[in-house]
């Protein structure tokens, strides 16, 4: 087999694992934490009469399966042909609908989930009726169905970005990506739709994974409300590893049981959306333009690491959206 169609077949397995995968293409857990027409305006975008609301509060929650409590690994659960791939569906969707209802008794009455896990992991069947579900994506797939007039951003089952230390299932849309850098700054996935959020002036304000993304999430989000329902245990960054290794690497963690991680999840979805009624001045990122990422991939198949690049002027929406190209990535 060429070395070609050895790397296509290697991101054919580990690819689509989660929303990013098109960069792959071209001591106790804590719990909880409190801490143009596409420019970030930093107001909620509600219509409002008299300093009052006259209209429900539209949540776009992401999802992914590698971040959800009791889902151990990426081989036995992620996967269409996982041994226990429809258990770990029905967890992250019960983690959903614990959220919507910590979002609905905060005051807010519509849902859109997008379902950002590689092969699909929300079961529709067993999703709350008050949300909407996305899935399936348009050659240009960011910002994933999310619109300037929702008002608040949320992620579940998220976990950390390639290279986090004590991370658990750790990756940036596919185990083959080493880093991903947005003006020199490492982005995982979580950071990758909450610019786009930002650009389109809807808030971040909540999201539930393993502990190292809620560090990652309010080191990038400060006051974002966060829900850790496990945490890694094996230390280091891999960087020794090529991409096959490295898709094995980070499998120990401590999970919360799963019916306790959703107790978690819809106290801190409640919290979450009080506050940010409550204080207007957390949830966007500054963002500041011209935009260039750059995202090196981990050697594989007997292939050494590779680099690409992509620019923007000033859209990080276009950024994300645009193709890279690949080269060998010079010592």
């Amino acid at each position: 087999m060429s070395r070609q169609s050895s790397r296509r077949e290697f991101l054919k397995a580990s690819a689509g694992i989660g929303i990013g995968s098109r960069a792959a293409a071209g001591a106790p857990a804590e719990e909880s934490r409190s801490p143009n027409d596409r420019t970030a305006t930093g107001s909620i975008g509600t219509s409002s009469k008299g300093g009052e609301k006259t209209s429900g509060w539209k949540v776009f929650i992401v999802t992914d399966m590698e971040g959800v409590a009791g889902v151990l690994d990426f081989e036995n659960w992620c996967k269409p042909e996982s041994r226990y791939y429809e258990l770990g569906k029905e967890f992250l969707t019960l983690e959903v609908n614990a959220a919507i209802e910590g979002f609905s008794r905060g005051g807010a009455t519509e849902f859109l989930v997008v379902d950002g896990h590689g092969s699909g992991a929300i079961h529709p069947k067993l999703l709350d009726p008050r949300a909407q579900l996305a899935r399936n994506w348009p050659p240009h797939p960011y910002p994933f169905n999310l619109e300037k007039g929702m008002h608040f951003a949320a992620w579940i089952g998220q976990h950390a970005m390639s290279r986090t230390e004590y991370a658990h299932l750790a990756h940036t849309g596919s185990f083959v990506v080493f880093e991903s850098t947005i003006n020199g700054i490492p982005v995982g996935e979580f950071a990758e739709v909450a610019l786009c959020a930002s650009q389109l002036g809807v808030r971040t304000i909540f999201g539930s994974g393993d502990l190292a993304y809620t560090k990652e999430a309010r080191a990038l989000v400060p006051g974002i409300e966060t829900v850790a329902v496990k945490r890694g245990t094996t230390p280091g960054r891999g960087d020794e590893c090529d991409a096959e290794v490295y898709a094995k690497r980070n499998l120990a963690a401590i999970h919360h049981q799963p019916v306790r991680a959703r107790q978690m999840i819809l106290a801190g979805a409640e919290r979450a959306i009080q506050r940010a009624k409550a204080d207007p001045s957390f949830g966007i990122v500054p963002l500041k333009p011209p935009f260039e990422k750059v995202t090196i991939l981990r050697p594989q198949s007997g292939q050494p690491k590779q680099i690409g690049r992509s620019s923007h002027p000033n859209d990080v929406i276009a950024l994300m959206n645009a193709p890279m190209k690949y080269g060998p990535l010079k010592k």
